[in-house]
């Protein structure tokens, strides 16, 4: 799965992460959806350390699209709430 950080570039995530993610993912909502800044903060924090440590940085000339896209970890909720769609910021797979 390829996941792009907004403002830090594209990362090959292995199929098994999925679990971790989904965990990230939920938090994210949760927040959002209880108007929490300071926990969305942390969450994306998390999330974006997560991705750029268990991923692996896709090749800059890569032109393919990305499967997952993530806010950069200062969004504030509002930027957040343009990319979350029934399934939250990471679909389920």
């Amino acid at each position: 799965m390829i996941v792009r950080i907004l403002g830090e570039g594209q990362f090959n995530i292995a199929d098994i992460e999925q679990e971790a993610l989904q965990r990230f993912d939920d938090d994210i909502e949760t927040a959002v959806a209880s108007g929490d800044e300071e926990r969305v903060h942390s969450s994306l924090v998390a999330l974006r350390d997560f991705i750029v440590t268990h991923g692996e940085p896709v090749a800059d000339d890569y032109l393919g699209p990305s499967d997952v896209v993530v806010p950069f970890p200062d969004a504030d909720i509002s930027d957040i709430q343009g990319l979350l769609n029934e399934e939250g910021l990471i679909p389920d797979f």
